[in-house]
């Protein structure tokens, strides 16, 4: 079909999806959104120079955790952040719409020991659609967990704002999920201090949610659905030290993570669906 093709990027064989206003690239290991470029602005999304390739997990663009959010709920000998992400992926199907956008369909294999299924929609347009569709093969009831771990690219993670989370409650890693925090206001990485960044879920949000970006010059509109929680991360200043595959390039990005996780654990009846999803554009910031 015109508008997509295979290419190889950053080591990586990857689907590239064109539209007439962008241009995206999702990986078939772990159906990964790895870009999504509105012609004439950068990369929305940020993907580490040094990260593992496969049949690594990729760090960067948008990973899919499922059927768990870390390991929430599961034995620690469970690969983290679920069973996909490492997976080849299949392209479903594909179409063009009048006003010009795409979009394309793609599920992991089916795991027979799962009693659920997933695929998965991208709409690239102007703005990205990402939506998951998870349905219920059992015929009991099925409680599951999961995310899309978003990785937006900044000018400098450490004077980026976040609008659309005053107010809302929130647990931290930092102190072990313990203790139940309010937000005050917009989000800043001072708050926790750059040293240990930030690691949060923050439960019975919004769904809208903007990253304000004074180097890059724009603003990143964040718009979920299905979800009741949200989860910011970036790993701070020991990431130099810490993770091979982040080093410095912690500065230039932020994880806000549509999810069911923490408390908001998806509880699927037999046969039904459910879906997650995100839309996401970026504007100049005035």
């Amino acid at each position: 079909m015109p508008g997509l093709s295979y290419a190889r990027h950053a080591g990586m064989e990857v689907l590239v999806i064109r539209s007439v206003a962008s241009t995206a690239m999702v990986t078939r290991h772990g159906g990964q959104l790895v870009s999504f470029v509105p012609h004439g602005q950068q990369d929305l999304l940020w993907l580490s120079p040094t990260t593992t390739l496969p049949p690594q997990p990729i760090r960067g663009g948008v990973p899919v955790l499922w059927p768990y959010f870390s390991r929430q709920g599961q034995a620690t000998q469970m690969p983290a952040h679920g069973l996909v992400r490492t997976l080849a992926w299949s392209v479903l199907q594909a179409q063009r719409h009048a006003d010009g956008s795409m979009t394309v369909t793609l599920a992991p294999p089916p795991l027979p020991e799962l009693p659920l299924s997933l695929r998965m929609t991208l709409r690239v347009g102007r703005a990205l659609e990402q939506t998951l569709v998870t349905t219920n093969t059992s015929a009991q009831v099925v409680r599951f967990t999961q995310a899309l771990h978003s990785y937006y690219r900044v000018g400098d993670v450490r004077q980026v704002q976040v609008e659309g989370l005053g107010g809302a409650s929130y647990r931290d890693k930092h102190d072990g999920y313990t203790t139940a925090w309010v937000q005050a206001g917009r989000w800043s990485l001072g708050e926790a201090g750059a040293r240990n960044g930030v690691d949060r879920i923050y439960g019975g949000v919004g769904g809208a949610y903007t990253l304000i970006d004074p180097v890059l010059r724009r603003k990143i509109h964040v718009r979920t659905g299905g979800s009741d929680s949200v989860v910011l991360w970036n790993p701070g200043e020991q990431a130099q030290t810490r993770m091979a595959d982040v080093g410095a390039g912690w500065r230039h990005y932020l994880c806000l993570e549509t999810a069911n996780a923490g408390q908001d654990v998806v509880e699927l009846a037999p046969g039904a669906q459910t879906r997650l999803s995100q839309r996401i554009e970026a504007l100049a910031l005035d």
